[in-house]
């Protein structure tokens, strides 16, 4: 359904989105959008460095029991 949509589709698609929701409304949110974008990834980058900077190494934490069992 989605593969037939070409060109004038979308043209069609975008002016009745920017009729019903006018362009100040679509512009705050394609911003929100931007803000929410550049929040994750500085999410991602912090966490990726946390973890770069951990300086605790992994530890075994399987019982002794269940070692003996291997």
């Amino acid at each position: 359904m989605l593969n037939n949509i070409g060109l004038p589709g979308l043209l069609l698609i975008a002016v009745v989105v920017l009729v019903l929701f006018g362009r100040g409304k679509i512009s705050s949110l394609m911003g929100e959008v931007g803000k929410g974008i550049t929040a994750f990834k500085k999410g991602v980058k912090d966490s990726s460095e946390e973890i770069e900077n951990t300086s605790t190494p992994v530890r075994d934490v399987t019982p002794q029991a269940e070692k003996d069992k291997v």
